[in-house]
């Protein structure tokens, strides 16, 4: 593992199951960092500032409206009974590229020395909802790549799909590879996406060479979902308005 944030230059695919086939597979960019430390890093990334690129706390840790960081993620995990002083937080997620962001998920990873014993999806949605959802076992019992962990669905994500069903989660995270997979089923009709690619030191070169490859960052990432959005219409997908988001904050 490398000290420091790292960069995980990363391939997310999404494939929808169903009566209305699609799928599509973009680049993207993730950093992995721990969310209490201080700044560190390279010059051109920086923690709760605007730089180049940049995490602010104030864009995790529960409802969009009310966030609050690392110590929101680490009531959720105690509050399900995590007692390890060793534990230790991480957070996957895209960061801001020159002050713009939009996170469809972003991972907090507990981790009891380097084992994985429980994760938190937050999940975002262009409606301004987010939800999350504790995946742990038993105990917490070790994730491994093997382990699925399922979860009813709570929250409106796509007009396409109905808030039914439910996920599955599998979690692979090794000292220089992370892949991530979701599926989600409802009767015939569910996706799966998948998000995979190699652990890197975070560095000023890497973050340039993203901003060459894929400029814009969080209006790039809205931009691709509306236009998946028309996709799926054209196609003759169903369009269902958004429900009430759900009263909970955790599944």
């Amino acid at each position: 593992m490398t000290p420091g944030p790292e960069h995980i230059t990363a391939i997310t695919t999404h494939c929808r199951l169903g009566a209305v086939r699609h799928r599509f597979r973009y680049a993207v960019d993730y950093v992995l960092i721990d969310p209490e430390a201080g700044n560190g890093g390279p010059t051109l990334f920086s923690r709760n500032r605007f730089n180049l690129a940049a995490v602010h706390d104030r864009d995790y840790g529960g409802p969009i409206s009310a966030v609050r960081g690392a110590a929101w993620a680490r009531g959720v995990i105690k509050t399900h009974g995590v007692r390890s002083p060793d534990l230790r937080l991480l957070l996957l997620t895209q960061p801001r590229m020159l002050g713009q962001v939009f996170n469809p998920v972003s991972f907090w990873l507990a981790m009891d020395g380097k084992t994985l014993v429980a994760v938190i999806a937050e999940v975002s949605t262009p409606f301004g909802d987010r939800h999350s959802y504790l995946c742990h076992l038993p105990g917490f019992a070790p994730l491994t790549p093997e382990t699925r962990i399922t979860a009813p669905k709570s929250l409106h994500v796509s007009p396409f799909q109905q808030v039914a069903g439910s996920y599955e989660f599998s979690f692979d995270i090794s000292e220089g590879y992370i892949s991530i997979r979701i599926l989600y089923r409802n009767g015939r009709e569910g996706v799966t996406a998948t998000l995979s690619g190699a652990r890197r030191q975070l560095t000023n070169a890497s973050l340039l060479g993203s901003l060459l490859r894929r400029p814009a960052g969080g209006l790039r990432t809205l931009s691709l979902i509306y236009w998946q959005a028309l996709r799926l219409k054209l196609k003759g997908a169903r369009y269902r308005n958004r429900p009430a988001p759900p009263a909970t904050e955790v599944t």
